[in-house]
């Protein structure tokens, strides 16, 4: 067995800390995956993990070499990857994540059509509302609402998304007016507790002067469906992306709250991905065909 076969071999078993699973993505037994890794051992005269019955950890030298040679085997899969793009139809797998009233609402539909129009290329979507680290846990793309900060990932715009603030027509008659941003201190705001950014209303009013107000809330909750449907029983206001109330303002089950108030800083839905790396030809097309849903889709909410 080559060397380069060993090191691909030892990357898998330090990904997943296990022989026996190395051996099942590899498509070979545990005990053949253990001693292609002690013959590298040996050949390299350095110890790369620490064995118990039950763990396998890499020690110093080992994580050295596992960050190694994990970009350059990246490397080289990429550079085949991109010479066969050149002669070949779109095919391998392709994994995206996304927020699940997102995927139920709107995108579930060209992600299906995406697949039938490409058979060959394997899809693993995974509907996911935290925020999931791509590089750790192996996805290709994301596709997330939010504003750009810094970081260490490429992102595409796919769309503007505006978020407002609404409620049910029955909270609004039972409650205290709200007329001004201060107002909403009296009122129950619910929290989504998967923002990191406080809770606090940040927006921009009608003569173009931005401020900000603590909200109160006895609603807390990671789920915007869930946040919508307890606004429907006139627990009290939410804060929410245009698109996901688009049914419940067209039948009047809902009302926007401070309707000359824009929510700032302005979110949009973008594709992230990590830097570096070569675009497959299967990704590019999937970006631009979602893309290509979404302007037409959003511009009608």
């Amino acid at each position: 067995m080559s060397q380069l076969e060993r090191m691909k071999i030892f990357v898998e078993v330090a990904k997943h800390e296990s022989f026996t699973e190395a051996g099942k993505q590899l498509g070979i037994t545990g005990a053949a995956v253990s001693k292609q890794v002690q013959n590298l051992e040996n050949d390299l005269q350095i110890k790369l993990f620490n064995r118990t019955t039950r763990l396998v950890s890499l020690t110093e030298e080992g994580s050295l070499l596992y960050r190694r040679a994990r970009y350059a085997i990246d490397t080289l899969d990429e550079a085949f990857e991109e010479l066969c793009d050149l002669k070949t139809t779109p095919k391998g797998i392709l994994r995206v994540t996304l927020p699940v009233s997102l995927g139920l609402q709107y995108l579930r539909t060209p992600i299906a059509e995406f697949a039938a129009l490409y058979p060959e290329v394997t899809l693993k979507v995974q509907f996911e509302d935290r925020h999931v680290n791509l590089a750790e846990e192996e996805y290709d793309l994301a596709l997330r609402i939010g504003h750009l900060k810094d970081s260490s990932l490429v992102a595409k715009k796919l769309a503007h998304i505006p978020i407002h603030l609404y409620t049910s027509p029955a909270y609004i008659k039972d409650n205290k007016p709200i007329k001004t941003p201060q107002d909403l201190r009296d009122h129950n705001v619910f929290e989504y507790t998967r923002n990191n950014d406080g809770h606090i209303w940040h927006y921009q009013a009608p003569d173009g002067k931005s401020g900000n107000v603590p909200l109160n809330s006895t609603f807390h909750c990671d789920s915007v469906e869930m946040m919508k449907e307890a606004a429907l029983h006139g627990v009290g206001i939410f804060i929410s992306p245009d698109i996901f109330v688009k049914r419940e303002l067209e039948s009047g089950q809902l009302t926007r709250v401070l309707d000359n108030y824009e929510t700032i800083p302005e979110r949009n839905l973008y594709a992230v991905f990590p830097p570096n790396r070569y675009l497959s030809n299967r990704m590019r097309l999937f970006i631009d065909y979602i893309h290509d849903y979404c302007n037409q889709a959003f511009a009608e909410v």
